[in-house]
């Protein structure tokens, strides 16, 4: 039972983060068909929270027992801890504007050592000799994944820092997402979160598109940080049917339910791994549906990611030794 319980949990990560790589690919078609990275944003995550609420309406009175209700001093902690995923997906899909998904991806990614970092501070110890290996086939394989040895790819240094950032945002939302409120239904958790990364991605159409619109003032004050005005004008609402269910169902409803019935199975270390599938699909994706340069060495820093992910999440041998003994 234990382990098909296990292969249950490595599918569902696997297939959740899978589905999550696939997202890049479909915001880059967005954008070349015109839509702004507001009304890409706000469709993924309004129909995201409408799905959820469905989806908790369903199991709340299919339920055969009660389910637990956040306390709320756990719903304002919930609500900012989501501004985080609003952050995340907003730098993320800002990147893609500048970079290619493959390169998006990579830096992405850079949150399997940024994670190290935040742990290191958060229970004031130096990482291991493991950890810091990790960290470092980590560092050269990002060299080689986004070729800036050859340099064969522009890479815009907007796209880097926005890129960065979305790193960033996301260890917050991992380190966030596993230690609160951990006793919640996934769905209710969920929603919360939602809510809270919406505030942000709101008032990102505020002031990035519709705020200029109607105020010199704001106009003024956006032209500070960019000089491109086209995505100033009115909401496209064909957003919602185009794109908007595809984004929420493969950015905010999937992979979130999937994450959480797979981790519990899978374990921590074995479910980190598996997800980390994300980054194959996702540079497979824009090299099959949008066409993009994806040199050999690139794949080869992909690899060493990947291998450093592993590494970072294989089990030491005196944690082996307890396990075998319980």
């Amino acid at each position: 039972m234990k382990k098909k319980n296990i292969l249950k949990g490595v599918l569902f990560v696997g297939i959740g983060a899978s589905i999550y790589g696939m997202l890049a690919t479909f915001v880059k078609m967005a954008y070349h068909d015109g839509f702004t990275t507001s009304e890409v944003t706000t469709s993924q995550f309004l129909l995201g929270i409408v799905g959820l609420l469905i989806l908790n309406f369903i199991q709340t009175i299919t339920s055969k027992q009660k389910l637990s209700s956040p306390s709320s001093k756990e719903v304002k902690m919930l609500l900012l801890a989501g501004t985080s995923l609003g952050c995340t997906s907003l730098f993320y899909y800002i990147a893609v504007q500048y970079i290619n998904v493959s390169i998006a991806i990579v830096l992405l990614m850079q949150s399997v050592w940024f994670s190290v970092v935040v742990e290191s501070i958060i229970t004031k110890k130096l990482p291991n000799a493991r950890k810091i290996t990790s960290v470092i086939i980590v560092l050269v394989g990002t060299v080689l994944a986004t070729n800036l040895i050859n340099m064969d790819i522009e890479l815009d240094w907007h796209g880097i820092f926005w890129g960065l950032m979305a790193a960033a945002s996301y260890t917050m939302t991992m380190f966030t997402s596993n230690t609160l409120a951990t006793h919640l239904p996934v769905f209710r958790k969920s929603i919360i979160m939602l809510c809270g990364g919406a505030v942000v991605v709101f008032g990102f159409l505020f002031f990035a598109q519709i705020g200029p619109m109607y105020s010199d003032g704001l106009k003024s004050l956006y032209l500070n940080f960019t000089e491109n005005t086209e995505h100033i004008h009115s909401f496209n609402y064909s957003i919602f049917w185009t794109y908007g269910f595809v984004l929420a169902l493969f950015g905010t409803i999937v992979p979130p339910i999937l994450f959480n019935i797979g981790f519990p199975n899978a374990g921590l270390g074995l479910g980190s791994i598996v997800s980390s599938l994300e980054l194959p699909v996702s540079v497979t994706m824009a090299f099959v549906l949008l066409g993009e340069k994806v040199f050999f060495i690139q794949w080869i820093g992909i690899i060493l990611i990947l291998f450093a992910i592993v590494l970072m999440n294989l089990p030491s041998r005196s944690e082996v030794k307890s396990v075998e003994f319980s």
